[in-house]
């Protein structure tokens, strides 16, 4: 499987962004795809997933509400669309894929995109 994840940017706090993420290789539907993300000096951090077969979803507490994943099957393209952007949402951002059930550790997740910037001013 591969990954690239596009999208990132400068944005104002309170402001919008949608990151793609465009999957290639592997027929997808058993996959999972998460995202995740990483501030300077922190962890990464998992943010949300969508089970591709069926389009359940599940987030961070950190981001429920305002941040709503979904996917483009013909496209094979998953998206994150992000709302009220706060600047601590400031971070690298991946796009991962996993076999697992639900996977919200970035060690579930075994293939992994470029990372794109999102920079949130305030």
């Amino acid at each position: 499987v591969q990954l690239q994840a596009s999208g990132g940017g400068l944005v104002q706090a309170g402001g919008s962004l949608r990151l793609s993420c465009a999957a290639s290789g592997r027929t997808f539907s058993r996959y999972v795809m998460g995202w995740f993300r990483q501030a300077p000096g922190k962890e990464r951090e998992f943010v949300g997933a969508i089970i591709w077969s069926g389009g359940m979803t599940y987030y961070a507490d950190s981001v429920k509400g305002r941040f709503t994943i979904s996917r483009d099957n013909a496209k094979h393209t998953v998206y994150v669309e992000m709302m009220g952007l706060r600047p601590e949402d400031t971070a690298v951002y991946y796009c991962a894929a996993s076999t697992g059930v639900a996977p919200r550790r970035h060690y579930e997740y075994g293939y992994w995109g470029q990372g794109t910037l999102v920079t949130v001013s305030s």
